[in-house]
């Protein structure tokens, strides 16, 4: 390709609403642009890395026995409705209707779809197991786009599910892909944990995340030399030691303007372990209090998960003056005016002359113990765990966290689906068996963007071989000397007939500029032509190591050949 005729428009600024360094640099070295709010059009250099990632999730998803299709992103409201989760999808899903009125979604995700396909085309144990996939847009209505693609509005997805006649199916299926996402993002050279995590949504017994490395990533991972590795939504907290202090006698002190721990823990000179905070939450029609330590956050999913609530969030300033007689800041578990269930993490009960609100405005209760001065109505983990905790698996080490990027996740899905959707089987007994299933997702467009993240550095993108969108950038140094231009077009074309993928910057810009550009979008390979042509001497650079040689025209072009070769 001869960039003089290539759209590869650059971007020497960083573009203002660009947070992160992918955003960042997807923008400026022309791979997308922004149409609107969590909304981007590829431009050909984006495209074409973004088939190379593409490929690599075809190739292992094909090696491994998967068969790809490819559904309608434009979905009826009756398939949802069957599985339940027209509602529980909630304001994250676009709806629509036709000109008939009929109720219709642009597919979030497709588990509906793929399970009334195999229910229609799949009747008998003999065609079993199967698992059956597609790479394709999906929409989701973002509450808070940002990042880039990392978190829009519209996204590339590999989506697959695996269809088994038994748990042992399902769990051989699951290996199977889990094999096959490590021989995937292996080849995208991310550095990657595969992490237990909350299966959502998705609903299914069992599943794990993929996470990328990276100081952006909106997961916290936690992890332990045992083994352990857990997304922090998931994450196991141990109990702890019980307090074994002598309980004091409660006491009412008075805490003018002191709503929160920090100014708690400053006017009473102590530290947040000592206080037990009681957070007011909706879960869907109804308000639960929520105990855990001064110096802890809630685990959201967990309480979510816990009350089977679609929708939570923190009770509204009306709702906990309704609660507790008192402004936020002051809720407490012991005389609240609204029956409501007491939900308390369990590092709760074992605590000793706690620290708790009054239920009224610029007052504490002091040497508060639970059982003899209240009794929560569940006691469980609802926390999030935070590095230096101990290892819920071997119970010796101290945890530790990262951040991470969501690429892939793998779920055990069960009977959720199949069962709610008559999907079955003719056993050899010529018996109905409803079919197990799992689900194995890979977040495509989110993957161009993570190997962005940890590819690339001031100058810009440092593609791997197996994604660059060109392998190779011929550069000569002034185009309008014709022994530069001739011999540049002359490695340009023998390189594309040995199959590699090059261009050549034939663009009427100062050579500086080509450089910049060259370096901004990432080509691994660059040779340069300059003012020895003549004597058949070019310039071979590598992208990532920086190394600059010269060679021979010859040796210059074997030596590219057989750095592509090598992926």
């Amino acid at each position: 390709m001869k960039l003089s005729k290539y759209l590869a428009p650059t971007l020497r600024d960083v573009p203002a609403e660009a947070e992160i360094t992918s955003h960042q640099l997807m923008l400026r070295a022309g791979l997308m642009r922004k149409l609107a709010s969590g909304v981007y059009s590829y431009l050909p250099l984006g495209l074409r890395a973004l088939k190379k990632v593409e490929n690599i999730v075809r190739k292992g998803m094909d090696n491994h026995g998967a068969q790809e299709l490819l559904m309608s992103a434009l979905l009826p409201r009756e398939y949802y409705e069957e599985s339940g989760r027209w509602e529980i999808f909630g304001e994250d899903m676009f709806r629509l209707k036709d000109r008939g009125q009929r109720d219709f979604c642009l597919g979030p995700t497709h588990e509906e779809i793929f399970t009334d396909t195999v229910k229609n085309n799949i009747h008998s144990y003999k065609q079993l197991p199967v698992t059956l996939y597609q790479i394709q847009t999906k929409y989701r209505d973002e509450r808070r786009p940002r990042f880039g693609v990392i978190r829009s509005r519209e996204f590339i997805m590999k989506d697959a599910y695996s269809f088994d006649r038994d748990q042992a199916g399902l769990d051989a299926s699951y290996k199977n892909m889990y094999d096959a996402y490590c021989e995937i993002f292996d080849a995208m050279k991310l550095d990657y944990l595969a992490v237990d995590a909350d299966s959502g949504a998705m609903g299914g017994s069992g599943s794990q995340e993929f996470m990328v490395k990276s100081e952006i990533g909106e997961d916290t991972i936690a992890y332990c030399s045992c083994g352990y590795c857990a997304n922090e939504e998931k994450a196991q907290c141990v109990a702890g030691e019980k307090d074994s202090a002598e309980m004091l006698p409660m006491n009412k002190i008075h805490t003018p303007n002191s709503r929160t721990i920090e100014e708690l823990t400053e006017s009473l000179n102590t530290d947040a372990k000592h206080f037990a905070k009681t957070l007011i939450y909706r879960a869907d029609d109804k308000c639960v209090a929520v105990m855990l330590r001064g110096d802890r956050e809630v685990n959201e999913t967990k309480l979510k998960n816990h009350l089977g609530a679609i929708e939570l969030e923190l009770a509204s300033a009306e709702d906990v003056m309704r609660i507790t007689g008192a402004p936020v800041g002051f809720a407490g578990p012991i005389g609240l005016k609204e029956k409501v269930e007491i939900i308390a993490d369990f590092e709760i009960a074992g605590m000793k002359n706690m620290v708790v609100g009054a239920n009224e405005g610029d007052y504490h209760f002091e040497n508060v113990n639970t059982e003899r001065d209240f009794t929560p109505d569940f006691i469980g983990d609802f926390r999030n765990i935070t590095e230096g905790d101990i290892c819920p698996v071997c119970g010796k080490a101290e945890i530790k966290t990262c951040r991470g990027i969501e690429v892939g996740h793998i779920f055990k899905l069960g009977t959720k689906y199949s069962e709610a959707m008559g999907c079955t089987v003719l056993d050899e007994n010529g018996k109905d068996q409803t079919l197990i299933m799992g689900c194995y997702g890979i977040g495509v467009s989110r993957c161009l963007a993570a190997i962005i993240e940890q590819h690339s550095d001031e100058n810009g993108i440092i593609w791997p071989m197996s994604v660059a969108p060109f392998h190779v950038a011929v550069v000569p140094v002034n185009s309008n000397d014709t022994a530069q231009a001739e011999l540049a077009d002359k490695i340009y074309n023998e390189l594309i007939a040995n199959g590699v993928e090059a261009v050549l910057d034939d663009r009427n810009e100062r050579v500086g500029v080509k450089f910049k550009d060259a370096d901004l979008i990432g080509y691994p390979l660059r040779i340069t032509v300059g003012k020895k042509a003549a004597d058949g001497i070019v310039e071979y650079k590598e992208r990532a190591s920086g190394n600059m040689e010269e060679l021979t025209v010859a040796d210059a072009i074997a030596k590219a050949i057989a750095k592509v070769r090598e992926v």
